[in-house]
């Protein structure tokens, strides 16, 4: 049996920031001499990035007018952190489970299987439990948490969802996604904090899935997993005093283009495809640098990976859904004409680990 793709439900926090904003609060939040200013204004318009999502209202906010990052107050510990994130959490991944769902045209009481993926709070009882009664699922729902692995965890997600369906193909698995990144900006000014500071936005994307094809669906063909250990140490995600710390180093890109064209060809060749048989790439836009090297490295052109540059612009990287909504930009365009057609997908993370899939549009059920 095979595992599809049906729908793809997306949700955003409601307060949007243009990225020149962001820097404008960052200069303050960080108390910044006029040469660093003028370092962090050069990164933030070589980001890609036009405007980025966030639960906090603070980013578009002057000094006087935030209500989180308050300039005057203690910088805030992970215990607040986590608080803002059970508040808001829910709420997203519940938007998007129903979006996914109505799309889906699906009976939710026919779910069988939940998945959630996170890296960016925990609690318990935790978000299974709370979107089972959000949702109205049956109780007996069989749920699976994925926490913790970062970007590339979706991969990990759709990985378990067609597990489950290959063992059980009368099941139907709806998975989520959902990531508050930007609750946990630092004080720092390293480099490797203001790059991530300048990057991260908050999100979610949920997946229904089953074994049998619909009129327009994605079925799962392959997937491929490969370390880089040569870049363990350039990027990393702690539990710190004061919320998760982000590592990210910018030597990431050489690693990912030191590692991509083996990875690619290790994914392909299980499944006789060459790279001239993909007709669309969905690669996590980790970065605007990331994008770059991907592209290089396999001669994809700007336009062929218009949708990954085209989600980080608007959105930003928000960690484990954004490859997903790059997949979404993908198959709200298709139709019958591209039955049949091949999607190649990427995406990273600590490890430092490198995912890929291929993809199978069918719209002909």
């Amino acid at each position: 049996m095979s595992t599809y793709i049906h729908s793809i439900g997306t949700a955003l926090p409601p307060f949007s920031t243009e990225q020149g904003n962001i820097a404008d609060f960052m200069v303050k939040h960080l108390k910044l001499t006029s040469e660093e200013e003028r370092d962090l204004r050069v990164l933030y318009r070589a980001s890609g990035i036009r405007n980025r999502y966030s639960v906090l209202e603070d980013f578009g906010k002057n000094l006087n007018g935030r209500s989180f990052f308050k300039e005057d107050a203690q910088f805030p510990t992970a215990k607040p952190r986590m608080a803002v994130y059970q508040k808001n959490a829910l709420k997203l991944a519940s938007e998007a489970s129903k979006n996914a769902i109505k799309e889906a045209k699906l009976d939710k009481r026919n779910i069988s299987h939940l998945i959630t993926i996170s890296c960016t709070g925990m609690y318990a009882p935790g978000l299974d439990i709370e979107l089972i009664e959000e949702l109205g699922l049956q109780t007996h729902t069989k749920r699976t948490s994925i926490n913790f692995m970062g970007c590339y965890a979706s991969f990990n997600g759709l990985k378990m969802a067609d597990q489950i369906l290959r063992a059980d193909p009368d099941s139907s698995v709806l998975m989520v996604c959902v990531e508050l990144c930007s609750i946990h900006l630092q004080e720092k000014k390293d480099e490797e904090n203001l790059l991530a500071n300048a990057i991260f936005g908050d999100g979610a994307a949920a997946l229904v899935l089953n074994s049998k094809p619909s009129n327009k669906s994605l079925k799962v063909e392959n997937f491929y997993s490969d370390l880089a250990l040569s870049g363990k140490q350039e990027m990393g995600w702690y539990i710190g005093d004061y919320g998760f710390e982000m590592k990210l180093s910018p030597k990431v890109p050489d690693v990912i283009k030191d590692g991509i064209e083996e990875l690619t060809n290790n994914l392909l060749e299980n499944i006789d495809l060459n790279l001239s048989d993909i007709d669309f790439f969905a690669i996590h836009p980790g970065g605007k640098r990331i994008l770059d090297v991907i592209e290089e490295k396999l001669n994809i052109t700007k336009d062929q990976n218009r949708h990954a540059r085209d989600t980080l612009r608007s959105f930003g990287n928000m960690s484990s859904p954004t490859v997903l909504f790059v997949i979404k930009s993908i198959m709200d365009q298709v139709n019958s004409e591209d039955d049949g057609k091949h999607l190649l997908s990427f995406a990273f993370g600590p490890g430092l680990t490198l995912e890929s899939a291929v993809l199978q549009v069918k719209c002909d059920a």
